[in-house]
């Protein structure tokens, strides 16, 4: 293994152990990541507003911190990514789409504030598809994204870019946003690690009922070192739980820690697509594992329903017309056909028909927590199909049942409860598989616990994909 190939397979755990003992610097680190970026990104288009020369400013006043003894902390210097639509002062945020008028952002959102305030060498921007209403790279503003496991397939999303970047090596932490699998989806079709908080555990402006950012590794313990800087109280999230001094280091647990939990074992969502086999199989093994190390699995009747996941459609819909009608007519020709189609589809919906899909969100989020209730956690797969194609806008081609896949990842938005996505699997050509790790409201530690033991009991070491032409 070459120097820059170790470099770029450390996690921000060992970085920081090694800016610390001065056997790495972050201006060697981020210089390797760079050139990471510059070998992948012909091929994965996962970046916008990848500025080399500022990241290697920003590790340079890292190394000085280092060298004085006054590092802001254990993420100083370490490389990352933000989510487009994740605001950074200065710069333009274009949500995907074509139709925006780009104005520089005043101030940064939350999440950002809390990498900048820990020093965190910020690479890029990601990128998403138009509003973030996709789980695909397809965006009329940006180059399409493509997934590093095969570039002929989408790497989900809404957080496409992230759960591109993570898997190819962008340096180990990103930053990305989930209002209905939008962090989960991209990290099981690319093999990373995320979660999905509890909602208000990571403040976000502007707040939105199920919206919430998260962390994408390529191991737990990046994500439990970037929950302790991102968890930090910001008084702009209207919606954000009240501060929670958690010990977010006790996440590295052995598989013990597994012994006697009541894990539900949910394989049909109760709607959408069907469950591909080999996705059932690998969630299957996945159960086995964990109940060989001492959790007790039971099955699980599906909760949701269709009339649940369409009435949220029909509502998503709705609201994105409302936006569509306040944009300018050439502003809205620049929207992406296949979301216009889908907005557009909402004309006709009576009063009491948007009434009607609203409440959906509610009894979701009943639903879900009732039937959560008698377990511990709740395992599943993450999505019911493996990745599209790169130019298709969802699996389903087709914008009147655009949100088929999403039966498995939806619910734990509505609920509010905290769900991870970790690599469980491969299909039989290869391509990564995500189990679901849900635990009740709150419990974000404990998620990142379960997801652990399973990191530890399932397949230490695991390849990643290689850029093309090596």
């Amino acid at each position: 293994m070459s120097d820059a190939a170790m470099l770029i397979g450390l996690s921000a755990q060992e970085l920081a152990a090694a800016y610390r003992d001065r056997k790495l610097s972050p201006v060697e680190v981020t210089q390797a990541v760079i050139a990471q970026v510059e070998r992948w990104e012909p091929h994965l288009q996962a970046t916008w507003l990848f500025r080399p020369e500022a990241a290697l400013e920003q590790a340079r006043a890292s190394e000085a911190r280092w060298q004085r003894g006054d590092a802001l902390g254990p993420l100083d210097g370490v490389p990352a990514t933000i989510k487009e639509n994740i605001a950074t002062r200065g710069d333009p945020m274009p949500a995907g789409t074509a139709a925006v008028d780009l104005k520089p952002a005043p101030t940064d959102a939350p999440p950002a504030a809390r990498l900048k305030e820990a020093g965190v060498v910020i690479v890029s921007k990601t990128t998403m598809p138009d509003y973030g209403m996709l789980s695909s790279g397809l965006s009329s503003f940006h180059t399409l994204a493509r997934n590093p496991w095969d570039l002929r397939l989408t790497p989900g999303g809404s957080s496409a870019g992230a759960g591109a970047a993570a898997a190819a090596g962008y340096g180990p932490l990103h930053l990305g946003t989930d209002i209905g699998g939008s962090l989960r989806l991209p990290a099981s079709w690319c093999g990373v690690f995320t979660l999905k908080p509890s909602l208000g555990r990571i403040p976000i402006d502007p707040p939105y009922m199920g919206r919430a950012a998260g962390p994408m590794t390529r191991t737990v313990g990046d994500a439990a070192l970037l929950m302790q800087a991102l968890s930090k109280p910001d008084a702009r999230d209207s919606m954000s739980l009240p501060p929670q001094d958690i010990e977010w280091a006790g996440f590295d647990v052995s598989p013990d820690h597994l012994r006697g939990l009541r894990i539900g074992l949910l394989l049909d969502a109760g709607c959408g697509l069907a469950v591909e086999p080999g996705i059932q199989a690998a969630v299957e093994e996945a159960a086995r594992l964990l109940e060989k190390a001492g959790a007790v699995i039971e099955p699980m009747q599906p909760f949701m329903s269709q009339a649940m996941l369409d009435g949220m459609d029909h509502f998503w819909r709705t609201r994105s017309l409302v936006d569509m009608k306040g944009l300018r007519a050439d502003q809205r020709a620049k929207v992406l056909p296949y979301i216009r189609a889908w907005a557009e589809s909402a004309a006709e919906f009576s009063g009491e028909q948007v009434f009607r899909s609203f409440s959906q969100f509610h009894t979701t989020r009943v639903t879900t927590v009732a039937a959560c209730a008698r377990y511990d956690y709740v395992i599943s797969p993450v999505s019911p199909n493996m990745p599209a194609a790169a130019e298709a806008p969802s699996p389903t081609n087709d914008p009147l049942r655009p949100l088929e896949h999403i039966g498995f990842t939806v619910p734990f938005n509505m609920s509010e409860q905290p769900a991870a996505s970790v690599n469980c699997g491969y299909s039989a050509s290869g391509l990564p598989i995500g189990l679901q790790i849900a635990g009740q409201r709150f419990d974000d530690l404990g998620v990142l616990r379960v997801a652990r033991a399973f990191e530890l009991i399932w397949e230490p070491q695991r390849p990643w994909p290689v850029p093309p032409g090596r």
